[in-house]
Parts: C-alpha cells; sequence; structure tokens
C-alpha cells in the first residue's frame, strides 16, 4: 500500500502540468465564475452528496428535491409553463442524445408503418453531439449549409422539413462562431408541419437569459418541443449536469426506459446512465440557491462587457477580424480576407503563438460544406465572468501574438500526407492504428506531456484529408495519449 499523502502529492505533480482551470487563461472547456465562495460552496455540496445513486431517487429523496429545484428554476428561467417538465442528465452530449431519442420514438410511434429512416434536421455548425446521437439512434442526419459568417437561413431549413423529419434543431448560439440560429421562424414552421423542434442551449442556457438583444428563442415560442442546457458551464457547477427541458409530460415520459423484463429489480432509468454520481447535481443545486436569478444576471453582465471589448479590440488588430456578429459569449477570430496576404493574421498560428505566451484558445479547421461554401478556420473563444479581469492581459496577449505571426502562411500538411503516401497510406483507406501514428507523428504529434504542442499543422492535416480519415487520426491521437 502507499500512503494516501503520497498518492496526494503524485496527483498533484500531475496537475501541475494541466492548463489552468482558473484565472481566465483557457478560454475554452472550463466555465470560472471567478468566485471563490462559489467553488468552496460547490465543493461541499459535492462531498456531501458524494456517497448518493442517482439511481433510484425513491431510496435517496434529496435526490429528487434537488432536481425539482434545478427543472423549476431552469423552467422559469426559460419562460417554460407549468406543463414544461424535464430531468437532470450526466452533461450535454447525454441532454442532446436524449432529446433525439425521444423525438425519434415519438416519430415512430406516430408513423409505426413507416418504411424509411427518420430524419435530423439541422445547420452544419450544430454541436457534433447531434452527429453522435443520429448514429446511435439510427437517424439520418441532414445537416444545412451556413452562410461563411456562420449563420443559417431560415428559409433554407424550414424548405427541407417534410414528414420525414424527426426533429429540426436550432442552436442557442452555434458554438463555433457564436450565431444564434432563426429559432422564431424554424420553431413556427415546424409547429405548423407537427415536427418536434429542439433548441440546443447546452453552451447558452444559463447566459442568453440576460443577453442584451437577444430575441426570444425559448419556451415563449409555442414551437419550441425542448431545451438542453448546462448546468457545469454558465450555470457554474463541476462536471457534468445538464437539464433537459420538455413540453408536456408525455413527451418527457418518452425520454425514460423502464423494463420488468428480468429477474431482478424494475428498472427505471430517466437517463442514459444508471448509476450516477449526484455530486454534480447537488453543487449546482446549491450554486443555483446561493445565485439566484440576480446573481447570474450579474455574472452575465461581466461576460457582455468582456466580450463586446475584446471584439473591440480585435478589430483594432490589423490582419484579424472576428467571424460574423456572434451574440453571446463564443467569439471565433478568422484572417481579415479584407487585407492583403501578408498582412493577414492566421488564426492557428495566432493560437499557437498565444499557448506560447500563457493562454489557451481553441482551434477549429476550416470546414467545406455539402453545397462547396467553406466556412473558414478559425480560433473560438469562449468568455467567462472571470475573463473581464484578465482582459488587458489577454489583448496584449493577442495582440503580441497578432504581431508575431502576422503574414505567416497558413500551415500546409500536404508534405506530410505526400511522405506517408511514399509508405503505403492511400486516401481511400482508413488507415490502421500503426499507420495513423506515423502520420500524426509527421506532423509533430508525439505522446510526451505536451506533446501536441503547435496545432497549426495538425489543423491542416484534418482540413486535408477526408473526414473519416481524419476522425481515424484524432481517435488514434486520444487512444495513444491514455494507452499505458
Amino acid at each position: 500500500m502507499t500512503d494516501a499523502a503520497r498518492v496526494l502529492e503524485r496527483l498533484r505533480t500531475l496537475r501541475a502540468a494541466d492548463a489552468p482551470t482558473h484565472g481566465g487563461r483557457v478560454l475554452s472547456y472550463v466555465y470560472d465564475s471567478g468566485r471563490d465562495d462559489l467553488d468552496e460552496l460547490a465543493d461541499a455540496a459535492a462531498t456531501l452528496a458524494r456517497p448518493l445513486n442517482g439511481l433510484d431517487p425513491t431510496v435517496f429523496p434529496s435526490i429528487a428535491a434537488m432536481e425539482r429545484d434545478l427543472i423549476g428554476f431552469a423552467r422559469r428561467m426559460l419562460h417554460g409553463g407549468r406543463s414544461v417538465v424535464g430531468s437532470a442528465t450526466s452533461g450535454g452530449t447525454e441532454s442532446c442524445l436524449l432529446a433525439v431519442k425521444t423525438a425519434r420514438d415519438l416519430w415512430r410511434a406516430q408513423r409505426p408503418d413507416a418504411a424509411t429512416r427518420p430524419r435530423l434536421l439541422t445547420s452544419t455548425t450544430v454541436h457534433a453531439a447531434f452527429q453522435k446521437a443520429a448514429r446511435i439512434f439510427d437517424l439520418e442526419w441532414d445537416p444545412v449549409p451556413c452562410e461563411p459568417d456562420g449563420t443559417v437561413r431560415a428559409s433554407e431549413l424550414i424548405r427541407r422539413l417534410d414528414d420525414d423529419v424527426a426533429l429540426v434543431v436550432v442552436s442557442a448560439p452555434a458554438y463555433p462562431s457564436g450565431a444564434l440560429d432563426p429559432i422564431a421562424a424554424v420553431s413556427q414552421a415546424a409547429l405548423a408541419r407537427g415536427i418536434s423542434c429542439h433548441v440546443d442551449a447546452c453552451f447558452g442556457g444559463l447566459v442568453m437569459p440576460w443577453w442584451p438583444g437577444t430575441p426570444a428563442w425559448d419556451f415563449r415560442l409555442p414551437g419550441v418541443t425542448s431545451i438542453s442546457a448546462d448546468l457545469h458551464k454558465f450555470g457554474y457547477a463541476p462536471k457534468g449536469v445538464s437539464v433537459l427541458l420538455h413540453r408536456g409530460r408525455a413527451r418527457h415520459r418518452a425520454q425514460f426506459f423502464a423494463t420488468t423484463s428480468w429477474p431482478g429489480y424494475p428498472v427505471v432509468n430517466p437517463t442514459l446512465l444508471g448509476s450516477r454520481s449526484v455530486s454534480p447535481l447537488a453543487a449546482a443545486w446549491a450554486i443555483m440557491h446561493r445565485l439566484g436569478a440576480a446573481g447570474y444576471q450579474q455574472l452575465t453582465a461581466a461576460c457582455v462587457r468582456a466580450a463586446a471589448q475584446l471584439v473591440a479590440a480585435v478589430d483594432r488588430i490589423p490582419g484579424l477580424a472576428v467571424q460574423g456578429q456572434p451574440l453571446g459569449p463564443a467569439i471565433a477570430l478568422v484572417a481579415d480576407t479584407g487585407v492583403p496576404e501578408d498582412q493577414r493574421v492566421d488564426p492557428h498560428h495566432l493560437a499557437d503563438a498565444v499557448t506560447r505566451l500563457g493562454f489557451k484558445i481553441q482551434h477549429q479547421p476550416g470546414f467545406t460544406q455539402a453545397n462547396g461554401v467553406r466556412l473558414p478556420h478559425s480560433a473560438h473563444l469562449t468568455i467567462t465572468p472571470v475573463t473581464e479581469r484578465s482582459l488587458p492581459e489577454l489583448i496584449a496577449t493577442l495582440q503580441r501574438a497578432a504581431d508575431q505571426v502576422r503574414g505567416k502562411p497558413a500551415a500546409d500538411a500536404r508534405p506530410a500526407v505526400a511522405a506517408l503516401r511514399l509508405l503505403g497510406y492511400r486516401d481511400d483507406r482508413v488507415p490502421s492504428p500503426t499507420m495513423a501514428w506515423a502520420l500524426l507523428r509527421l506532423v509533430g504529434v508525439s505522446k510526451k506531456p505536451g506533446g501536441i504542442g503547435d496545432q497549426a499543422l495538425l489543423m491542416s492535416l484534418v482540413e486535408q484529408l477526408p473526414p473519416r480519415v481524419a476522425e481515424t487520426l484524432l481517435s488514434e491521437l486520444l487512444a495513444r495519449v491514455s494507452e499505458p
């Protein structure tokens, strides 16, 4: 056996290699309220709930009480009436999966003799969790191309509504660009056709209610049948807890799995998981009571101020631009194509330079849509309340990084792909784990801590390869870093 103190010291050593989760230096993945008291409250609540099992709230009624309070709060913030009910889930992906599963089951129940697969209609910028849901629940994913600024035309989504659509999904806002989808028009058209309409507000659900200038996007619109909102994002709770709300009990009950067809205890699961930790739920519940609507509004105001100042600062950086007109706490940086190439700032080189200077922003590869319209490669920033405190240093870092890379051509992975072809790689074949790792090594990836390093070349590789090949490579990367 190992002494407990040594175990914890080993964990501290491992954690020292992680990107900082507090202080505003990582502008993705983490949602820092900037308030130590909320973190302390969350830790205490999570510890109190640690022994509980979310499998059966009849045995542990505190679970039902906390979930009831959270669902009630979310319902009020999203303007739902008494008919709106829902469940807490383990995170946004589970909420999205359950929204699709529910709509599919309702569609099938109404069309028991349907010979076609149901269709999941979205924009191309919808969160990837919906692609996962389509694969798992056997729907045809139908992505509608967006404009280069990340917006999608309502007419294009509405044109594709038909009897085979089990669910149309709109985003509030879309994560890649911060654009708000045309929720009012699409949900109204879906209502007229009797089609379920889900608003994916996993990212914005607990910030958009207080974001100025936001049109109606929630249950105020009668065509909206369900909404997902993550409590571990702008609810400031630890990972992972989200809520999925439905308009009507019958729709909510279609989310459940229940069986008595085995010799054990009756199994009733409102979510995909059976046994589940209650600690994130308890932490979210405690933070919700501590903040209330007024507290969330104050934290959102800090995000609003920081986002406005950041957009203004980017406008003053030659060669760099904000993609579109984001509405919310997501901002995407792109190269300014209105200036000569030797004055442009490539967003992926920028992101690498920013990382070397102590901040972390997220690389997003370019994407060519089915209609040939290309969405430019970009760098994503999620704005949280603590961003306002670190904003002077962040802006100075962006300016310095831009000066370092201005005029540098975008990374080009074609020589690496050509080199691998000499080793036997072919574009029409998904590479083996060995071949995939060899290609990753050619663009500088290793298993050492921090072994990904600069990502501009890796992102170029993702853009150069067919999607199924790129996806195989990225899967290999994640598998290798945790392989014994």
